[in-house]
Protein backbone atom coordinates (compact mmCIF):
# COMPACT_ATOMS: atom_id res chain seq x y z
CA UNK A 1 0.00 0.00 0.00
CA UNK A 2 1.39 3.24 -1.04
CA UNK A 3 0.82 5.41 2.16
CA UNK A 4 3.82 7.40 2.10
CA UNK A 5 1.95 10.30 -0.12
CA UNK A 6 -0.21 12.63 2.61
CA UNK A 7 -1.52 15.96 1.24
CA UNK A 8 -0.22 18.45 3.43
CA UNK A 9 -2.93 21.88 3.94
CA UNK A 10 -1.94 24.61 5.25
CA UNK A 11 -5.12 27.23 6.80
CA UNK A 12 -7.29 25.65 4.41
CA UNK A 13 -5.37 26.08 1.68
CA UNK A 14 -4.11 24.02 -1.52
CA UNK A 15 -2.39 21.50 -0.53
CA UNK A 16 1.47 21.44 -1.11
CA UNK A 17 3.24 19.36 -3.69
CA UNK A 18 3.91 19.77 -7.59
CA UNK A 19 0.47 19.04 -9.39
CA UNK A 20 2.01 15.45 -10.86
CA UNK A 21 1.88 14.85 -6.70
CA UNK A 22 -1.40 16.10 -6.17
CA UNK A 23 -2.80 13.57 -9.12
CA UNK A 24 -0.51 10.36 -7.76
CA UNK A 25 -2.48 11.24 -4.78
CA UNK A 26 -6.24 11.49 -6.50
CA UNK A 27 -5.59 8.40 -8.53
CA UNK A 28 -4.58 6.85 -5.22
CA UNK A 29 -7.88 7.80 -3.75
CA UNK A 30 -9.85 6.56 -6.37
CA UNK A 31 -7.94 3.29 -5.99
CA UNK A 32 -8.21 2.47 -2.27
CA UNK A 33 -12.14 3.61 -2.91
CA UNK A 34 -12.41 0.41 -5.66
CA UNK A 35 -10.65 -1.98 -3.05
CA UNK A 36 -13.58 -1.16 -0.66
CA UNK A 37 -12.35 1.66 1.57
CA UNK A 38 -14.52 3.81 3.18
CA UNK A 39 -14.19 7.64 2.29
CA UNK A 40 -13.36 8.50 5.61
CA UNK A 41 -10.78 6.20 5.92
CA UNK A 42 -8.16 6.78 2.81
CA UNK A 43 -9.26 10.94 3.70
CA UNK A 44 -7.61 10.30 7.13
CA UNK A 45 -5.21 8.17 5.29
CA UNK A 46 -4.16 10.85 2.94
CA UNK A 47 -4.73 14.12 5.07
CA UNK A 48 -7.39 15.24 2.70
CA UNK A 49 -10.63 15.79 3.98
CA UNK A 50 -13.60 13.28 2.93
CA UNK A 51 -15.20 15.88 1.05
CA UNK A 52 -12.21 16.08 -1.25
CA UNK A 53 -12.19 11.80 -1.71
CA UNK A 54 -15.90 12.44 -2.41
CA UNK A 55 -15.69 14.71 -4.43
CA UNK A 56 -12.73 13.20 -6.37
CA UNK A 57 -14.86 9.93 -6.18
CA UNK A 58 -17.50 11.82 -8.37
CA UNK A 59 -15.21 13.21 -10.56
CA UNK A 60 -13.51 9.60 -11.76
CA UNK A 61 -16.95 8.17 -12.06
CA UNK A 62 -18.37 11.19 -14.71
CA UNK A 63 -15.01 12.07 -16.02
CA UNK A 64 -12.47 8.92 -15.85
CA UNK A 65 -8.96 9.38 -15.35
CA UNK A 66 -8.24 12.36 -17.01
CA UNK A 67 -11.21 14.16 -14.55
CA UNK A 68 -8.14 14.19 -11.86
CA UNK A 69 -5.63 15.38 -13.71
CA UNK A 70 -4.26 18.68 -12.88
CA UNK A 71 -5.41 21.92 -14.23
CA UNK A 72 -3.08 24.90 -15.03
CA UNK A 73 -3.07 27.22 -12.41
CA UNK A 74 -5.24 30.21 -13.64
CA UNK A 75 -3.97 33.52 -13.35
CA UNK A 76 -1.52 35.46 -15.34
CA UNK A 77 1.82 33.66 -16.34
CA UNK A 78 5.20 35.30 -14.74
CA UNK A 79 6.85 37.53 -17.23
CA UNK A 80 10.23 35.93 -15.91
CA UNK A 81 10.88 32.23 -15.98
CA UNK A 82 13.30 30.09 -13.80
CA UNK A 83 16.19 30.41 -16.09
CA UNK A 84 15.82 34.16 -16.55
CA UNK A 85 15.43 34.73 -12.77
CA UNK A 86 18.63 32.57 -12.31
CA UNK A 87 20.64 34.70 -14.83
CA UNK A 88 19.42 38.09 -13.08
CA UNK A 89 20.53 36.30 -9.73
CA UNK A 90 23.83 36.17 -11.29
CA UNK A 91 24.18 39.51 -12.59
CA UNK A 92 22.68 41.38 -9.55
CA UNK A 93 25.75 39.06 -7.38
CA UNK A 94 27.94 41.36 -9.34
CA UNK A 95 28.78 44.94 -8.15
CA UNK A 96 26.69 47.78 -9.75
CA UNK A 97 29.89 49.79 -10.32
CA UNK A 98 30.22 46.79 -13.10
CA UNK A 99 27.11 48.29 -15.21
CA UNK A 100 28.73 51.65 -14.71
CA UNK A 101 27.18 52.96 -12.19
CA UNK A 102 28.59 55.16 -10.00
CA UNK A 103 27.71 53.66 -6.68
CA UNK A 104 27.75 50.01 -5.38
CA UNK A 105 24.26 49.86 -4.22
CA UNK A 106 21.48 48.17 -6.41
CA UNK A 107 18.44 50.35 -6.35
CA UNK A 108 14.72 49.08 -7.74
CA UNK A 109 15.15 51.48 -11.08
CA UNK A 110 18.41 50.12 -11.76
CA UNK A 111 16.97 47.11 -11.25
CA UNK A 112 14.19 47.55 -13.72
CA UNK A 113 16.49 48.89 -16.03
CA UNK A 114 19.35 46.05 -15.91
CA UNK A 115 15.99 43.60 -16.44
CA UNK A 116 14.70 45.58 -19.42
CA UNK A 117 17.79 46.06 -20.94
CA UNK A 118 18.74 42.53 -20.70
CA UNK A 119 15.95 40.45 -20.64
CA UNK A 120 13.79 42.97 -22.70
CA UNK A 121 11.12 42.62 -20.16
CA UNK A 122 9.44 45.52 -18.44
CA UNK A 123 9.19 45.97 -14.98
CA UNK A 124 7.83 49.18 -13.08
CA UNK A 125 10.02 49.33 -10.28
CA UNK A 126 7.80 49.19 -7.04
CA UNK A 127 6.98 45.57 -9.03
CA UNK A 128 10.44 44.57 -9.46
CA UNK A 129 10.23 44.78 -5.15
CA UNK A 130 7.85 42.13 -5.48
CA UNK A 131 9.71 40.16 -8.36
CA UNK A 132 13.03 39.94 -5.61
CA UNK A 133 10.84 39.09 -2.52
CA UNK A 134 9.40 36.20 -4.45
CA UNK A 135 13.00 34.92 -5.27
CA UNK A 136 13.94 35.08 -1.67
CA UNK A 137 16.10 38.67 -1.32
CA UNK A 138 15.92 41.34 1.20
CA UNK A 139 16.50 45.06 1.19
CA UNK A 140 19.77 45.38 2.55
CA UNK A 141 20.73 49.16 4.00
CA UNK A 142 24.35 50.34 3.08
CA UNK A 143 26.87 50.66 6.37
CA UNK A 144 26.73 54.86 6.30
CA UNK A 145 30.94 56.04 5.98
CA UNK A 146 32.48 59.05 4.96
CA UNK A 147 33.75 59.41 1.91
CA UNK A 148 37.02 61.09 3.32
CA UNK A 149 37.51 58.12 5.66
CA UNK A 150 41.20 57.08 5.93
CA UNK A 151 40.80 52.92 6.54
CA UNK A 152 44.59 53.27 7.38
CA UNK A 153 44.76 55.99 9.71
CA UNK A 154 41.73 54.32 11.51
CA UNK A 155 44.03 50.98 12.01
CA UNK A 156 47.13 52.53 13.08
CA UNK A 157 44.54 54.51 15.82
CA UNK A 158 43.15 51.01 16.79
CA UNK A 159 46.24 49.13 16.76
CA UNK A 160 48.73 52.15 18.37
CA UNK A 161 46.76 54.82 19.81
CA UNK A 162 43.67 53.60 21.55
CA UNK A 163 45.66 51.12 23.60
CA UNK A 164 47.25 53.49 25.59
CA UNK A 165 43.56 56.12 26.14
CA UNK A 166 42.28 52.39 27.43
CA UNK A 167 45.22 51.47 29.91
CA UNK A 168 45.91 55.28 30.50
CA UNK A 169 45.31 56.80 34.13
CA UNK A 170 42.08 55.66 36.25
CA UNK A 171 40.86 58.86 37.97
Amino acid sequence: MELWLRFEYARGMRPQGTPQQLEKGRLLAVRLLKEGKKPAVVARWLGASKSSVSRWRETYRDKGKNGLRPKPIPGRPPRLNEAQKARLVGWLLQSPLAYGYNTDIWTLKRVARLIEDRLHVRYHPNHVWRLLTEMDWSCQKPEKRARERDEEAIAHWKRYVWPHIKKGPQV
